[in-house]
């Protein structure tokens, strides 16, 4: 049977290059996910700063917990840990150690600053000047020569800089200052690579220092990622490669019922397609592995540029993405041949060729249970996401609800295509007939050609208004509760290992400053032992007012509050409201946000949207290739019915028109559809996020969208239409 499909292939290679391009889509996105995935687990974060001290003694940057059973939990901190500068006394004093130097780390303007004591841990060098020895001294390094600083008199440049840092060097005394941390110290430089060890700090040799240079967030967001990146892609995959098959074995009909029809059995006709999909599952698998590979370095190229991971985090490459993507094309290839051509291969020869004149009336008996069973899990899904309160648990849950919700549209289209052209259509002149009479006749091909459309207009818009939808409620939030120019310092804090978001502000007035929504409880002598809570938060911890919490502050210390208040407003002031008097000095950077009534919001704004828009906009590529490939499929199976129209007498612009009727009304009912999905969703999702069932949809963003989806639509047409409208007009 292979060699019998390789000449089919050869044979057939336009009907074939829509499922293999699919393939080769979803194999590259597959690999690149897996490469994000992988090193997030198992990527080594190179040392910079640290690189030329063998050892360095620093704080743990984790929190851990001891489990009931026994087992130790570590989880990443949000700040550094700093340890007692009496460490480097201790140390010196260790037989055989010959050098010790320690350093101190704090932002400055940009900057990433220190004492000129610790310039050997890299080790920098003076290019030209001298080393700081005043207050209103500083070294910068290579990459900031010239460069003036504020208050301050460069008298030195270093002749080294650091790939992922901008360096500053203050006279020592000046940096103890400066980073506000007396008696305590970053990090020290041991010398030689001795294996010391030190009470109350860690020792980190090798690519271990790497780890206390950068936060090892990024280990979970790459994991998170490309785990459910990779798991969205896969599904995606599957539903556009089965709509491709199927589109591929409609055309394919006739075929296959004469090949029934001399003789071969349904085994074999099942066994030729399946060989077909392996074939050309393989080399798309390969091909687009290759492209993943690609597309892996691309996408950390973009997340370095965001701040989602360190630019010395290399890319971690192994066969293992690859692997996974050729087995997981191969198998979707393999399903979606043996589902697409299930019926073709099961019915009487004689049934079969009856099918190709005059299509079944009604929906398989297994594919309308399929689709109501679709139907069902969405609005299982749904219930469920309008439930979850937390960004981490709802976004996957989003994608995967308009999905299933996109897959009970494409498993039940065929009857959506019928229900639909049965309506009393009208589209004037002959053009406009021909259109509607080829969508009521053809009504299998309007449902493969809705599936992606369908796809495209839900995705795009379930991706992009649920972040605008979290942005306008936090925004809401902020401008609705601030009332004058507050400082905030921002931070995370942990509470049994969880994560939660909190700011620090000076609790003197916070009544008259800021406006959190309380619900419970009064801010009434808030101060340094108290903390406010969001409603979302309180519910998480089973918490009320005036219970206390154990919370792990951003840099590890210990703390323990008082529950004074629960407040509403948590998209816009985080789970946890504390004092700037408990928190300042365990943040890496106590200059903090500036509030301004009205929601001004002046700092640098996070990355994480435009993280999230570049891993999902690989998505919504992947569907506008599914639109541009089924459209373009769709359209090039139409060269004998195009023949004819000309060989009656159509000219070639009559049946350009015609085509883009057509497409224009498929267009109409798949926007349709995936409006409705995506506001499903998109509704849910606001009533878990936000408490509004209204999701915020700016409508000139929405009215772009729709037109880029009918512009793809209409190309994809038009550019197969034109070839085969040049073609003689003869049916061949």
């Amino acid at each position: 049977m292979i060699s019998l499909a390789l000449r089919t292939l050869r044979h057939r290679k336009a009907g074939f290059a829509g499922a293999f391009v699919a393939l080769l889509c979803a194999a590259a996105l597959v690999t690149a996910c897996g490469m994000l995935l992988e090193t997030g687990l198992r990527g080594v974060v190179a040392p910079e700063r640290y690189a030329g001290a063998p050892v360095i003694v620093a704080g743990d940057p984790y929190v851990r917990q001891t489990k009931e059973s026994g087992k130790e939990k570590a989880k990443p901190l949000s700040e550094r840990r700093w340890i007692p500068a009496a460490l480097t006394g201790e140390l010196r004093r260790v037989p055989g150690v010959t050098k010790v130097v320690p350093e101190v780390t704090f932002p400055h303007a940009g900057f990433t600053a220190h004492g000129w004591e610790s310039a050997a841990l890299t080790p920098f060098t003076l290019a030209r000047g001298r080393a700081p020895k005043a207050a209103d001294e500083v070294v910068v390094d290579a990459r900031h020569s010239g460069q003036a600083v504020p208050g301050y008199r460069v008298v030195g440049v270093t002749a080294q800089a650091l790939p992922g840092q901008d360096t500053i060097f203050f006279a020592t005394g000046e940096a103890r200052r400066l980073a506000g941390r007396d008696g305590l110290v970053t990090a020290i430089g041991v010398w030689p690579g001795l294996n010391v060890e030190v009470k109350g700090a860690v020792t980190y040799t090798g690519d271990e220092r790497g780890a206390i240079e950068f936060s090892e967030d990024f280990r979970v967001r790459l994991i998170s990622m490309g785990g459910a990146l990779g798991g969205t892609a896969l599904l995606v995959a599957i539903l556009v490669v089965v709509g491709t098959f199927a589109l591929s074995m409609r055309q394919r009909r006739r075929e296959i019922a004469l090949l029934r029809a001399v003789g071969a059995l349904p085994e074999q006709a099942r066994r030729l397609i399946g060989g077909e999909a392996l074939l050309v599952g393989v080399a798309a698998g390969v091909l687009g592995s290759g492209a993943g590979i690609v597309l892996g370095f691309w996408l950390r190229a973009r997340f370095v540029d965001l701040g989602a991971m360190p630019p010395n985090l290399p890319l971690v490459v192994s066969p293992f993405p690859a692997v996974v993507a050729v087995l997981t094309t191969l198998a979707a290839a393999w399903v979606a041949a043996r589902v697409s051509g299930h019926r073709a291969t099961r019915i009487r020869p004689v049934e079969a060729l009856g099918e190709t004149a005059l299509p079944a009336a009604a929906l398989p008996a297994a594919r309308l249970v399929a689709g109501l069973v679709a139907l069902a899990g969405g609005v299982t899904l749904t219930v469920v996401l309008s439930n979850l309160s937390t960004e981490a648990a709802a976004g996957p849950v989003t994608m995967l609800t308009a999905l299933v919700w996109t897959i009970a549209v494409a498993l039940l289209g065929p009857a959506i295509a019928r229900a639909v052209t049965a309506l009393p259509l009208r589209a004037p002149g002959m053009t406009g007939y021909l259109a509607r009479e080829n969508l009521r006749a053809g009504t299998g091909r309007l449902a493969s050609v809705l599936t992606p459309l369908t796809l495209v207009t839900a995705m795009t818009c379930t991706i992009l208004f649920a972040q605008t939808t979290m942005e306008h409620a936090a925004r809401s939030e902020v401008s609705a509760g601030v009332r004058a120019v507050t400082e905030v310092l921002r931070t995370s804090v942990r509470i049994d290992l969880e994560k939660y978001t909190a700011q620090a502000v000076a609790p003197d007035g916070l009544e008259q400053t800021m406006d959190l929504g309380v619900v419970a409880g009064s801010l009434d002598g808030f101060g340094d032992g108290s903390a406010a809570i969001s409603r979302t938060a309180a519910d998480r911890l089973g918490a009320g007012v005036d219970d206390r919490l154990s919370v792990v502050l951003g840099d590890g210390t210990p703390a323990e509050v008082r529950v004074a208040a629960i407040y509403s407003r948590g998209l816009g002031f985080g789970d946890l409201t504390l004092s700037r008097g408990l928190v300042a000095d365990h943040v890496d950077d106590a200059r903090g946000t500036v509030l301004v009534a009205g929601g001004s919001v002046l700092a640098t704004t996070s990355g994480g949207s435009a993280v999230s828009y570049v891993a999902m906009g690989l998505i919504i590529a992947f569907c506008a290739i599914s639109v541009v490939n089924t459209l373009a499929m769709s359209t090039l199976a139409r060269a004998r019915e195009l023949a004819l129209l000309r060989m009656v007498g159509t000219t070639r612009r009559q049946a350009g028109r015609m085509l883009r009727t057509e497409t224009l009304t498929a267009l109409a009912i798949a926007v349709a559809l995936g409006t409705v999905i995506a506001f499903v969703t998109l509704a849910a999702f606001s009533v878990g996020m936000t408490g509004s069932v209204l999701p915020h949809v700016p409508p000139i963003t929405y009215v772009t969208v729709i037109a880029a989806v009918a512009a793809l639509a209409l190309m994809a047409t038009a550019v197969p239409a034109g070839f085969v409208l040049r073609t003689r007009p003869a049916l061949e």
